[in-house]
């Protein structure tokens, strides 16, 4: 087995959230391996700076501003893609917001808002992805969870942990439904990687970064960069047997006991 089989020369690729963060760090990873990329966000000064920055690598850089909670925004996003590459290899599902607020207390729009987003456009998105690349026998997805599918965060993220407990079972289903046709799902799942909003928590409440801390054995926060490799890994020939896994990215979070202790643990 060579490093060929990670090469994603002659393919294209198609990654949500891409002015910033994972988005970002996803479509650099895809596009330094060789694909051409459809570059997507809502925030349109932040893709083309995006598509600026990736222009040294003489790919095929398109970017398209969308809202991936507007169905008709995506409808618009996959006409352009149509157009542009007129097929599809890898989709790297990302963009997505949640909102913070207590069970007894948030509002049941808010929640239709955050299932819209995460959920129901995250689907949407799979579908376009997923019929074209059932007519061409092969391609493979992520969806970008969270550890809020596992297990439970408190502090106000009901619903956005409803939603990333749905798109888990969506990323099994549509693998089940998909992989015998050729077509790989898969779903990574963070778990305290510094992105504007975490940045905005620690600035209001500096605590939660020791909160933070303490469940994170590897001592340290993530950095969006550091899906690069398992973003290319996914995407890529090198992991063609690998389908309906969902994959921590969390610095040892998942695996640590709420009750256990590691070394330089703040507080210990």
């Amino acid at each position: 087995m060579g490093l060929e089989m990670f090469d994603l020369t002659g393919r294209v690729a198609m990654v949500s959230g891409a002015a910033s963060g994972m988005g970002k760090a996803m479509a650099t990873a895809v596009a330094e391996a060789g694909a051409d990329v459809l570059l997507v966000d809502f925030n349109k000064e932040g893709v083309e700076r995006t598509a600026r920055e990736l222009g040294y690598l003489g790919r095929k850089i398109v970017t398209a501003v969308c809202d991936v909670s507007d169905l008709e925004s995506i409808d618009k996003l996959w006409q352009t893609l149509d157009k542009e590459y007129g097929r599809i290899d890898f989709l790297g599902n990302v963009a997505g917001n949640g909102a913070i607020g207590k069970p007894e207390e948030i509002e049941i729009d808010t929640i239709k808002q955050v299932l819209q987003n995460l959920v129901v456009g995250r689907f949407y998105m799979c579908q376009q992805a997923g019929k074209r690349m059932l007519r061409q026998g092969k391609g493979s997805i992520v969806n970008i969870g969270s550890l809020a599918s596992m297990n439970a965060l408190g502090r106000g993220h009901i619903a956005y942990s409803m939603s990333m407990g749905a798109v888990i079972q969506m990323t099994r289903e549509l693998s089940t439904e998909w992989s015998s046709r050729g077509v790989r799902v898969n779903a990574i799942l963070p778990g305290q990687v510094m992105n504007p909003g975490m940045e905005k928590r620690i600035a209001d409440d500096p605590k939660i970064k020791e909160t933070w801390l303490r469940g994170l054995p590897i001592g340290r926060l993530g950095q969006p960069d550091e899906i690069k490799g398992l973003a290319v890994l996914l995407a890529s020939d090198a992991s063609s047997f690998i389908t309906g896994a969902l994959i921590p990215f969390d610095g040892g979070n998942l695996a640590k006991n709420a009750g256990g202790s590691h070394p330089g643990m703040p507080g210990n």
